[in-house]
């Protein structure tokens, strides 16, 4: 019998269910006390035994680890519920950014607010005491102001492996897009930041009031 076969997946199924955060292979081998390759090995045979069930759950690699999802099936009896529960959700303006940081990081707050056009110092904010976004060091540059990338946890809630991961925005920039995104040099400005705010040169806009 392997090594995987011995190791029940009940105990690895009730980690992923008491973690609130994705678990790397080597922090489920030293809970285990099994090798790295056989807590991957246990991973794999736990997202089978989720499919082949017709589980309500599913285990993805995110992250750099592995968390439990729901089923993509259930995804209309989820929805309703959370919206029923009062959640709150991102802004447009709070999207808006976050596209930005996601894509061009690392970025200073000049830099956003150049491409939205407004000042976005508050959504920043927001977006950092959510957990999206984080101080990701300082520029080299007069004044040495503080510069912004995502966290693991943006990648949890897009249930994304790594920001390689993104999607591509080549083929969904037109020229008039590619030729204003120049104009603030923008190297891979995502289009739906722009829209609805024209991208400033400069000197970013008035204050935004928006919060994330």
């Amino acid at each position: 019998m392997s090594d995987v076969a011995a190791v029940d997946t009940r105990a690895i199924e009730a980690l992923f269910f008491v973690s609130d955060e994705p678990l790397t292979a080597s922090v489920l081998a030293q809970a285990l006390e099994v090798d790295r390759r056989t807590a991957e090995g246990l991973c794999d045979r736990l997202a089978r035994d989720l499919e082949e069930r017709g589980s309500g759950l599913v285990l993805r690699n995110v992250a750099g680890g592995w968390r439990l999802f729901t089923h993509p099936d259930t995804a209309p009896v989820v929805e309703q519920f959370v919206l029923s529960s009062r959640q709150a959700r991102l802004t447009k303006a709070a999207l808006e950014t976050l596209a930005i940081v996601a894509y061009k990081q690392p970025v200073t707050r000049h830099q956003v607010s150049a491409i939205r056009g407004v000042n976005s110092d508050g959504v920043l904010r927001a977006l950092v005491d959510r957990g999206l976004v984080e101080e990701a060091g300082r520029e080299e540059t007069p004044g040495r102001p503080v510069l912004f990338g995502t966290t693991p946890g943006f990648l949890e809630r897009l249930g994304l492996p790594s920001l390689a991961s993104l999607p591509s925005l080549a083929p969904l920039l037109g020229a008039d897009v590619d030729d204003a995104a120049s104009d603030v040099e923008v190297l891979e400005g995502p289009p739906d930041a722009l829209e609805g705010d024209e991208a400033a040169g400069d000197a970013p806009g008035p204050s935004d009031d928006d919060r994330a």
